[in-house]
């Protein structure tokens, strides 16, 4: 969790972590919430926010830079939510700010960036190459930042509010988003090197994400009843709570797969409750962008198949359980989903081939007076 703010002897003023935070209503009756680094900087912000003149210490609203108020806003945001922001989270809205958001609108102030510039911005991120869900993840802090702006009466509106749809204008390689066929997927496994196909069959028949999978121990592992019990992941390089509530779960094997991990565990150095399954050469968690880049990537390539990356494991796992006859909801459970709409539309590829003959038995409809080309 964002660490807490701690009340100071002087009120409105905070501690958090290293830094002291302003909480004081202006002119208007808005609360506005500002970051400083020492005590006597606070001092001073309180100070021009009750006079509502500024000394200096604050930028008046107007000449507000996004990239000195994205700082401050990093240090100070705790979430639009009673559950606050998650630690990872905000890391993450860090990293995509410093990478895109910062660069793009830096040295504009806050009132001029309009939705215009912020469609722009969007369309620069679609040129470089980045695919729907990565632009979706760089706008989502550049949103939360003005909606936290337009709170503290710094703009009149949030600029990125309402441009949803802009998103469908991305293009995206839409085979990336689909699952592989059985073939494709036997062939993705055969050209995988032997201590390499273990882990890809687990993530295919499994459907975890790479990050489950790879913070998998064996005290996880029930090999009597053929379950996994998912209850962390590893995300940004440290262990960390599924993506959501959903993500606990627990997850059934196939009785082949079951075997070969007991198989595994015999076999394997590191077999203790608390090693991981899945372990480099001494012993340590896989890192997921070398499990991607050594293990799936070259497989891909050679198999045929380019655009497959780890996540079409997953898709390819939720396609295989509904042609197997699972329904919707039992998919979405697997998976670790909130919704079993959300699951089927984007997880569940179905082809031509698999929509059935239909049969309407001996029912034949009345043909409409004045139809031609009708046989009723």
């Amino acid at each position: 969790m964002t660490a807490p703010l701690v009340r100071t002897s002087t009120p409105g003023i905070y501690r958090r972590a290293k830094r002291y935070v302003v909480k004081e209503r202006d002119g208007f009756g808005r609360m506005l919430t500002r970051s400083a680094a020492t005590m006597t900087e606070a001092k001073n912000i309180k100070a021009d926010i009750r006079s509502g003149a500024s000394r200096g210490v604050w930028a008046a609203p107007g000449r507000t830079t996004f990239a000195d108020y994205a700082e401050e806003w990093l240090a100070t945001y705790v979430g639009r939510t009673s559950r606050g922001i998650r630690p990872t989270t905000l890391k993450d809205y860090r990293r995509y700010l410093e990478r895109k958001g910062i660069p793009f609108f830096g040295a504009m102030s806050l009132t001029e960036i309009s939705p215009r510039d912020i469609k722009r911005f969007m369309l620069a991120l679609q040129d470089e190459g980045l695919a729907r869900n990565s632009v979706r993840l760089h706008v989502a802090p550049v949103r939360a930042l003005f909606a936290t702006a337009f709170e503290d009466g710094l703009v009149q509106a949030n600029p990125a509010a309402g441009l949803r749809n802009m998103y469908g204008v991305v293009p995206v390689d839409e085979r990336v988003n689909k699952a592989l066929t059985d073939d494709e997927l036997d062939r993705v496994l055969a050209a995988a090197r032997p201590e390499h196909r273990l882990i890809l069959r687990f993530l295919a028949e499994t459907g975890l994400r790479i990050g489950e999978a790879i913070a998998v121990q064996w005290r996880d592992v029930d090999l009597d009843v053929g379950r996994i019990h998912i209850t962390r992941r590893y995300y940004a390089g440290t262990v960390d709570a599924p993506k959501s509530r959903y993500g606990v779960r627990t997850v059934p094997l196939d009785p082949n797969m079951l075997r070969e991990l007991a198989d595994l565990r015999k076999r394997t150095t590191w077999h203790l409750d608390h090693d991981h399954v899945f372990t480099s050469a001494r012993g340590t968690a896989l890192d997921g962008s070398n499990v991607l880049e050594r293990m799936m990537k070259p497989a891909a390539v050679a198999a045929g198949v380019p655009w497959a990356h780890l996540h079409t494991l997953r898709h390819t796992c939720a396609t295989r359980l509904f042609r197997s006859g699972w329904n919707a909801k039992q998919v979405q459970m697997m998976l670790g989903h909130h919704s079993p709409a959300f699951t089927l539309a984007t997880y569940v590829h179905l082809m031509p081939e698999d929509l059935p003959t239909p049969s309407f038995g001996t029912h034949r409809p009345v043909a409409v007076r004045g139809e031609t080309g009708v046989t009723g």
